[in-house]
């Protein structure tokens, strides 16, 4: 029995949630903006190589971090539609406070306000970025910098921010957003980005990756299971021998 306890493998509850995480990623391989999410077992299997070697514990760290690399810039043609190319968030205004994201799939609501899918205020570096009557979409014409224009006459920027090496710690807020965790972190104007109108980002998953954890996964489960069976066995044939 010594060789059967002796290996051990990554627990149950440690691989599902892996396969949540995965199975989620998989879900937003087609969500603009979406970034990766990993936990410590995702980084281990990188560095591993995807290999089956048993771990030295069975713990592993369940905090999920978010990989932030740069999705590829996809063009749509539309002109609501708005891509960040560098690091920098857009900042979503709510009641709780301001959320911040890389989905730049905006729209213009009835008070002509630039707001995201969901209704929610896309923030300018002066407040509320607000359409003149009249001027149609088509009309608007960002620059790189952030610049709006409508018309030819600047009406506003939107308001870009950057975490720099504190961006790791943004907790995730639903709807492709974050907010900032409850230590004293700051945004800071985001200097090194490059907005570009009438293209999205595309997620950052890449499905290959994802398929291939997924069944490094399933296996140390199966692999899981059988120790565990196993175990059982051996625990049994002992009672069994101690009942006499």
């Amino acid at each position: 029995m010594s060789g059967i306890t002796e290996q051990v493998l990554p627990s149950i509850d440690a691989l599902m949630q892996e396969f949540y995480i995965i199975t989620h990623n998989l879900a937003n391989v087609s969500t603009a903006g979406y970034k990766r999410r990993c936990n410590a077992f995702s980084r281990s299997l990188e560095i591993q190589g995807s290999s089956l070697k048993t771990q030295s514990t069975g713990d592993i760290d369940l905090n999920a971090v978010f990989d932030f690399s740069q999705g590829s810039i996809t063009q749509t043609g539309r002109s609501m539609d708005f891509a960040l190319y560098g690091k920098g968030f857009f900042v979503i205004e709510t009641p709780e406070g301001p959320l911040y994201t890389r989905n730049g799939m905006f729209r213009i609501n009835p008070n002509g306000q630039i707001v995201n899918s969901e209704g929610k205020i896309v923030a300018g570096e002066g407040g509320p970025i607000t359409i003149p009557a009249g001027v149609a979409p088509s009309q608007l014409s960002v620059a790189s910098d952030g610049n709006i224009s409508a018309a030819g006459t600047v009406i506003g920027r939107f308001r870009i921010v950057d975490f720099g090496g504190d961006e790791d710690k943004l907790v995730p807020a639903g709807s492709n957003c974050y907010r900032m965790p409850e230590e004293d972190i700051a945004p800071t104007t985001a200097g090194q980005v490059v907005v570009k109108q009438g293209y999205l980002e595309s997620s950052n998953v890449k499905m290959v990756d994802e398929l291939v954890d997924m069944m490094v996964v399933s296996r140390l489960y199966e692999a899981n299971m059988k120790l565990v069976s196993a175990q059982r066995e051996a625990s049994s044939s002992i009672m069994s021998l101690a009942m006499g």
